[in-house]
């Protein structure tokens, strides 16, 4: 449940800041949740706890929690990119405009920012967030998890061009 949890509300979170810090489009879904911030803290989390089992001093440590992260969630940004020009015919994001861009998708200004909140997240926002998460009722998670689902299913069916193809054929 613990990172069910951290994936729900990191995706909540990645969706208020798209929509009104970046005041762009955030997402592909229904719902007031951005999956790919999900899917990322997670990962941060464990690129984090494996980090962590080496016997390293804090400053080696937040490095490569930042080089790793970078490098990781970067390659996510442009699958999700990709994933979502193929399967729905729109491009969410575009770095073209970045100076640093290697394509549609990935950006090495952007990249840096992963890292950072890599290391943001880690360090500040999740011993906050930790003592939340404990006393989150389990009947709420499973409520989330069949609202998410039911949003992946209408999202597909109703946005998806594969599913608008196979309909007209």
């Amino acid at each position: 449940m613990y990172y069910l949890n951290y994936f729900f509300i990191l995706s909540f979170i990645g969706h208020l800041i798209e929509t009104f810090i970046i005041k762009s489009n955030s997402g592909i879904l229904f719902g007031w949740w951005t999956p790919v911030y999900g899917i990322g803290t997670i990962i941060i989390f464990l690129i984090n706890k494996y980090i962590t089992k080496f016997d390293l001093n804090k400053t080696l440590k937040v490095i490569l929690l930042f080089i790793s992260c970078s490098f990781i969630l970067t390659i996510i940004e442009a699958i999700g990119g990709y994933l979502i020009e193929f399967v729905f015919d729109i491009t969410f994001w575009n770095y073209t405009n970045y100076k640093f861009n290697i394509g549609k998708y990935i950006a090495l200004e952007m990249s840096i920012i992963w890292g950072l909140s890599s290391i943001i997240l880690i360090y500040y926002i999740k011993p906050l967030l930790d003592k939340i998460i404990s006393k989150i009722p389990k009947y709420f998670t499973y409520a989330l998890i069949i609202l998410f689902i039911i949003d992946i299913i209408a999202t597909l069916f109703i946005k998806s061009k594969i599913t608008n193809i196979a309909i007209l054929h």
